[in-house]
């Protein structure tokens, strides 16, 4: 069964529009994933102390099969607000949330449709489409250590699922901007929290030519990350700011910014307009993704690379560049 992790800064909270205590769910992966549910939980507390809100983070390893209790049980302990991280719970979510009309309930990634459900949308096509442009302008440009023997671009995903799919298609994309027929090689590993199987899967890429690996698959990108280092090649790191874990060797992360999309939501929550917010986007214009400042990669990353992601931004923000989003307009050809 979950259990449930309290939050002790928030005090005594002060009268709102909504002080009803929040949950928040955490997703497969778990705590410590130094990714997408640690930013999760960052911004949630954080918005309980800005807005002195009660509230408690619930976390259980059998997060998707407990879907339902998960939420009821968080419904019926007199929460006001659930924010759910687990990708899976859509359609539970749609199932229990008409059962407690005076709980607003929160999904990520996903659209679900309800009078008191709230879906939080990034666009991490987006800012992944850039971390594409980024990697095919530094293979092609060739002066980064490694890269001349190896010439692929390499994805491995979590899961094979619309939500990660949607990272690498835009990647995929970004990266064929700028070089049309680079190859991209994308294998999925099936879990979100094994870093020795991202490693044992990174090392079969670069030593099959692969020089530069986007990971988008939680703990287990750590695991691709090390690999990284160990063949003196190069990862890209996803959700935070993953550059430090192999200095040198991360040529950026695309940041999706889950804290400051979920501070927002408390923020709502509490000043009694969430229920006039059915979806909230965050994209590269709301700034809920982006690429990560490359501490230590700049000096092996052109001139011309780093113009070239800057004018990918502009260009998306302004309309001239659509990414293709595979949660609304399905699958491109070029991953059928």
């Amino acid at each position: 069964m979950a259990t449930a992790v309290p939050h002790h800064d928030a005090g005594a909270h002060a009268a709102g529009a909504n002080d009803a205590p929040a949950v928040l769910v955490v997703g497969q992966g778990g705590l410590g994933d130094q990714s997408y549910n640690d930013l999760g939980v960052a911004g949630f507390q954080r918005g309980l102390r800005l807005n002195n809100l009660p509230g408690h983070v619930v976390e259980t390893a059998s997060v998707v099969a407990e879907g339902a209790d998960i939420l009821q049980q968080a419904a019926t302990s007199g929460a006001g607000l659930v924010v759910d991280l687990e990708y899976s719970h859509g359609p539970v979510m749609q199932d229990v949330a008409p059962l407690f009309p005076r709980c607003h309930f929160v999904i990520l990634n996903q659209v679900v449709s309800g009078a008191n459900i709230t879906s939080v949308m990034f666009e991490e096509h987006e800012g992944s489409y850039l971390a594409g442009v980024l990697a095919a302008q530094v293979m092609r440009d060739g002066h980064a250590p490694g890269l001349r023997a190896h010439r692929a671009l390499g994805v491995i995903g979590g899961t094979r699922s619309v939500g990660i799919d949607k990272f690498i298609a835009g990647f995929i994309q970004g990266a064929r901007s700028v070089t049309p027929g680079i190859t991209v090689r994308v294998a999925y590993a099936d879990s979100f929290n094994d870093p020795a199987k991202g490693l044992q899967m990174a090392d079969v890429m670069y030593n099959g030519g692969v020089g530069i690996i986007y990971a988008v698959a939680g703990v287990t990108s750590v695991g691709v990350i090390h690999a990284a280092q160990d063949s003196g090649l190069y990862a890209i790191g996803v959700d935070q700011d993953e550059d430090a874990l192999a200095p040198g060797h991360v040529l950026t992360s695309m940041l999706k910014h889950t804290d400051v999309a979920i501070e927002r939501i408390v923020q709502t929550y509490h000043d009694g307009e969430i229920a006039n917010l059915p979806v909230l986007h965050m994209g590269l214009s709301e700034g809920g993704v982006g690429l990560s400042p490359m501490s230590y990669t700049r000096a092996l990353v052109p001139a011309a690379a780093l113009a070239a992601v800057d004018a990918a931004r502009r260009d998306i923000i302004a309309g001239r560049v659509k990414v293709w989003n595979v949660a609304t307009e399905g699958y491109p050809e070029f991953m059928r």
